[in-house]
Parts: C-alpha cells; sequence; structure tokens
C-alpha cells in the first residue's frame, strides 16, 4: 500500500480535485459513522454485554470500553500517521477505513454476556481497539489531504469538509435511533435491533475502501520524495515540539465540547427526563444546522483567517458552557437550543482547526505532527467526555459544564498566542 503500488493520480485541475474532495468527504463520514453508532447506542446493547447490574452500571461498562477505544487512538495517531507520511495519504486513509468496518463488523456479530459470558466484553473491547487505532490516523490523514488538496486560497473552505462528512457520519447514525424505534420499538432495538447498524456500518465500509483507494494523490506529497524521513513520529516530536504542543492546545477543549454536544449529549438528556425520540430529533435538527454553517465558516477563514474564529470558539465556551447546560430540561426544545448553540460555537473551531494544524507542520512530518498529540488529547479528553458527564452527573449535579469551560479556556490561551497561518505554503514548507 504504497504510493508506487497502483499508478498515482494527482487532482491538479478543479474537476479533479471536486471529484477528489467529494471522494475523501464520503469515505471520512463513513468511517464516523461506524465510529459514532457505539455510544448513540450504548443506551440499548450496555446490559447484553455485561453481568446482572443495574442498568445505569451496565452504561458506565458501555462507555468505559467507549473511551478504551479512544485510549488507542493515539497508537494509531502515531503509527498510522506516519505510515501515512511515509507511504502516501491515500494508503494511509485506505487503511483505516479497513479497520473501522471490521471493527463494526466484530460487534455486529458478537455473541452476548448470556451466551459466551466474559468474552463478550473481550471481543467489544477488541472491536473498539481496531476503531481506535483506524481513528487515530484517519483525522489527521484526512486533515492533511484536504488541505493538500485545496486550492491555496480555498484551504480553510476544503477543510470544513472534514467536520461536514464527520458531522454526516454522526447524524445517520443518529437518525437511525428514532428510525429503528418507530419501525421495530424500543424492546427489539434493546434485544436484537441495535445490531444493524453496525451491519451497515460495516457493509458501507466496502464502500468506503473502494473510494479511498480511487483518491488520487496529492501534489504536495509526491514532491516531498526526497524529503521524507523513516520515523516520522520521532522526528517531528524531535523537531518541531512547539507545534506538537500547540496541537494539544487546539484540541483540548474542542474534543470536549464535541463528544459531549454532538455525540452525547441526547443520551444525557433521556436520562433527565427528555422523552427518548424528542431528544434524537433535537440532536439531529442540531447538527443539521451545523453541518450547514461549516462550508460558510470555513470559506470566512480564507478571507480574515483561521486564528479570529477559534479565538471566538474557546471564548464563547468559556462564557457560555455553563449557561447551555442549564438551559436543558424535560423539553426536547429546551435541548435543540442548547445542542445548537453548542455546536454553532463549535463550528468556528471544525471549519478551520483541521486546516490550521495542517498548515503548522512541513509536508514530510505533517501528519504525524498532527496525529500523535491530536490523537493523544482526544483519547484523554474526548473519549472520557460521556464518562465524565454520566459520573459528575449522579454526584455533583452542575459541576461539568465548568469543568468543559475551564479546557475551553486553556485553549483560548493558545489560540491567542499562535501566530495566524492561512499564508503558509504547504509544498515548499520545509523542517
Amino acid at each position: 500500500m504504497t504510493e508506487t503500488s497502483q499508478p498515482v493520480e494527482t487532482a491538479t485541475a478543479r474537476p479533479g480535485r471536486v471529484r477528489a474532495l467529494t471522494a475523501a468527504a464520503i469515505g471520512n463520514g463513513l468511517e464516523w459513522f461506524d465510529w459514532n453508532v457505539y455510544a448513540i447506542f450504548a443506551g440499548y446493547f450496555s446490559k447484553q454485554f455485561f453481568a446482572g447490574g443495574s442498568g445505569a452500571t451496565a452504561l458506565l461498562s458501555a462507555l468505559a470500553i467507549f473511551a478504551v477505544g479512544f485510549f488507542f487512538r493515539p497508537l494509531g495517531g502515531a503509527l498510522l500517521a506516519a505510515f501515512t507520511d511515509r507511504h502516501g495519504r491515500r494508503a494511509g486513509m485506505t487503511l483505516s477505513v479497513v479497520l473501522m468496518a471490521g471493527g463494526s463488523l466484530l460487534i455486529a456479530i458478537s455473541p452476548t454476556y448470556a451466551q459466551i459470558g466474559l468474552l463478550a466484553p473481550v471481543l467489544l473491547v477488541t472491536a473498539r481497539i481496531a476503531q481506535g487505532l483506524s481513528t487515530g490516523g484517519e483525522f489527521a490523514a484526512s486533515a492533511t489531504y484536504l488541505a493538500e488538496l485545496a486550492p491555496a486560497n480555498r484551504r480553510g473552505f476544503y477543510g470544513s469538509f472534514l467536520y461536514i462528512s464527520n458531522a454526516t457520519g454522526t447524524l445517520l447514525a443518529s437518525l437511525l435511533s428514532p428510525v429503528l424505534i418507530g419501525l421495530l420499538g424500543a424492546d427489539a432495538v434493546a434485544d436484537w435491533g441495535w445490531r444493524i447498524p453496525f451491519v451497515i456500518g460495516a457493509l458501507l465500509g466496502v464502500y468506503g475502501l473502494y473510494l479511498r483507494r480511487t483518491l488520487a494523490e496529492t501534489e504536495a506529497f509526491l514532491a516531498s520524495k526526497d524529503q521524507r524521513v523513516a520515523r516520522p513520529t520521532a522526528e517531528v516530536l524531535r523537531r518541531h515540539p512547539v507545534a506538537v504542543l500547540r496541537v494539544v492546545g487546539f484540541t483540548l477543549g474542542a474534543t470536549t465540547a464535541y463528544y459531549t454536544f454532538a455525540v452525547y449529549l441526547p443520551t444525557y438528556a433521556k436520562q433527565v427526563g427528555v422523552p427518548a425520540v424528542g431528544a434524537d430529533w433535537a440532536g439531529i435538527a442540531a447538527q443539521v444546522l451545523f453541518i450547514g454553517v461549516l462550508p460558510l465558516l470555513g470559506a470566512l477563514s480564507d478571507r480574515i483567517g483561521r486564528r479570529p474564529l477559534l479565538i471566538v470558539f474557546a471564548g464563547g465556551f468559556v462564557l457560555l458552557a455553563a449557561p447551555l447546560f442549564l438551559l436543558i430540561n424535560t423539553s426536547p426544545w429546551a435541548l435543540f437550543v442548547a445542542m445548537a448553540g453548542g455546536l454553532g460555537l463549535f463550528a468556528c473551531y471544525g471549519a478551520v482547526a483541521p486546516t490550521a494544524m495542517a498548515e503548522m507542520f512541513p509536508t514530510e512530518v505533517r501528519t504525524a505532527g498532527i496525529g500523535l498529540p491530536y490523537a493523544l488529547t482526544v483519547a484523554l479528553f474526548g473519549g472520557t467526555a460521556p464518562y465524565v458527564i454520566q459520573w459528575l452527573g449522579d454526584r455533583a449535579g452542575t459541576w461539568y459544564p465548568w469543568y468543559l469551560a475551564v479546557l475551553c479556556l486553556i485553549s483560548l490561551v493558545v489560540f491567542v498566542t499562535t501566530r495566524e497561518t492561512r499564508d503558509a505554503d504547504l509544498v515548499s514548507t520545509r523542517a
């Protein structure tokens, strides 16, 4: 799976770029569909994979495994990102979709605890490890590919499609919950219908594999042949430690905000009295608005820069994290307003941060520069966000929004002290 294993095409003309952008975005969306159905359906399948106990205990166990998948993201961020810098953006993204679809297939066919005992949660962990490795490299490879693919004056717009496709995949996963409940009933979904999303994810993965294998390679990667290094992750840590730390700061508040407002908040809201179907539809409506605003903000960043939008994101959450949580009561409309507000703020980050991070590194270590620090931070803070919400919700009521605000304050300091990268030359930049 190297750049010489099959004829290499480049996307130089506008039609070629559009085709490559479309294929990359669809493939990324399918990946995130597979990743997020776990969190969305955890409340349905959790009791089938763990020993007897309360529903809350089983859900916490399932969410702990959700976090385990995140803790394998740093390994994926180191290994798959380095692979991508050595062998090509296309090769790295193809490998990531194979791991993701394989994990979905394993969950779809896994027997329950009642059938095979402790082996059931072991299989669940194994599947999430494969998916964790996949997502560890996916974000960095896709961010790098889109940044290198784009014309210099449209990198923000192109980069916004990473979260557009991410959110679209999450949206499709979210839609399955009310659809399956409507078709099968809640009891059937909890009994066996929860397997359907994972079957769909595995099948879509085959399509994603086809799309990834037909991607055009970027000119920046092909032009960097003489600068490639044997160990990209080690090299980027040695040569660009400050930029690596900036990626951590970029990600700290954002990953926590995203997994709170885009993924887990409907599940949390159901436990505080919001009707299940109403909570699902509130989340879906908020995600539609989020998707719609992303390309507009990406295009705006090509005019005014990445930094102003990043500052708006972090500063907004510092001020509004607690008020947004206070909005949540038993009304789906209140949940929608809270989620729309949170995702609107996050869109200022999601539209530009992948491009801004790619613009901080030279081509030969660009994916590795994003991969390990991003994945490690997501593992520590994004992957644990649903668990922390659940834990603090049970024990400390309203503490969680302040935890989120503090993390965003740290990111705000990083954004304020980071130079603008909009004019970086991604082809000629060297260490």
